[in-house]
């Protein structure tokens, strides 16, 4: 049997002129390849027009640069750059999807007196008032399971005022009206599937809005690397990251209205809500304070990620409720540089 070819390829310790197979690029260093001149690093063959292996390229070549050679093409741009001083041109910004984004004519603009009239009379302005304290109820799917349990009671440490309750085969529509009673002023409903969290509704009491999420990527504090110790009893700082349009602001007061007003910062513990391409991460931090100027974070935990799915007008209701915006994959998801929040 004819042996396989190598699919990596490493750094020659040979003269170029000593190896056969390795080409000396403008920067003065040279890299062997496993395969022939005319196939790249993992057997294809070279893309149309580019350079070729350890050539200095920067469209195709510096695809194929080994780590020595890319760390000495850094070291002469940033000479030439500082050789040029003022008239050295700016930098380049790399396209992302994120500032490649489609404009949305929803995005809010901070100076909007339309926007901030809304937000100042729809079913959050009581809290952002001060006039109500939150309370908030988490109960899960019917019979639910270990990792689903140990998720909700993990999660009651992170939303202060909050209360666990196991629900055995209650409907929603006899809870809602006893969390009102009970001066409840959210209520949290774990799902599962196949004993793995898979997704979250969001009610405002007691007049709504209802958010649906999916949830994926769940992980307990004993799963998280490195984790700090328990979290403390403190009221955490919230930080609410990048929902810009009307929806994302909506969504956004939402999570607000979870957390009590004027964190205790004594604690050094925050909430991060971070919407990226319409997917929002949860993280749970304490800050490390090393020095005077050295800050670092540690990981407490739970984390997960949310995808919205549905914003629902009122309190749940399945059947007859209203809606204000759906996720309709087919319609909606037909640029990958369009987001919604």
């Amino acid at each position: 049997m004819a042996p396989t070819r190598p699919l990596r390829s490493g750094c020659s310790s040979r003269p170029p002129s000593a190896c056969p197979r390795s080409r000396t690029n403008s920067v003065g260093t040279s890299c062997s390849f496993a395969g022939s001149s005319s196939r790249g690093r993992w057997g294809g063959p070279l893309p149309r027009g580019g350079g070729g292996p350890g050539l200095a390229g920067l469209a195709n070549g510096a695809l194929f640069l080994c780590p020595q050679e890319k760390l000495a093409l850094k070291k002469k741009r940033r000479k030439e750059r500082e050789a040029l001083g003022d008239k050295a041109p700016p930098k380049a910004v790399p396209k992302t999807i994120e500032n490649q984004r489609v404009y949305d004519e929803t995005t809010v603009d901070p100076n909007d007196e339309e926007v901030a009239f809304d937000e100042a009379t729809d079913e959050f302005a009581p809290y952002f008032n001060r006039q109500t304290v939150p309370k908030i109820l988490i109960t899960t799917s019917d019979r639910p399971r270990g990792r689903t349990v140990r998720f909700c009671e993990q999660l009651a440490t992170v939303i202060p005022n909050s209360h666990v309750f196991y629900r055995r085969g209650l409907a929603l529509k006899r809870i809602i009206p006893q969390c009102i009673a009970r001066d409840f002023t959210d209520l949290i409903v774990i799902n599962e599937d196949r004993k793995i969290p898979n997704g979250l509704v969001l009610s405002h009491l007691p007049d709504g809005p209802t958010a649906h999420f999916r949830m994926s990527s769940v992980r307990l504090r004993k799963e998280i690397k490195r984790k700090g110790k328990e979290p403390t009893e403190h009221v955490p700082e919230v930080i609410l990251n990048n929902f810009t349009t009307r929806l994302g602001h909506s969504i956004g007061r939402m999570f607000a209205a979870l957390f009590p007003h004027d964190p205790q910062f004594i604690g050094r513990q925050v909430a991060t809500f971070h919407n990226q391409r319409d997917y929002i991460f949860f993280r749970f931090h304490r800050y490390i304070f090393k020095s005077e100027k050295k800050v670092g974070i540690q990981e407490l935990g739970p984390r997960f990620t949310l995808k919205l799915r549905s914003l629902q007008k009122g309190t749940f209701d399945s059947k007859f409720g209203e809606y204000e915006w759906i996720h309709k994959r087919r319609e909606m998801d037909t640029s990958r540089r369009k987001f919604h929040l």
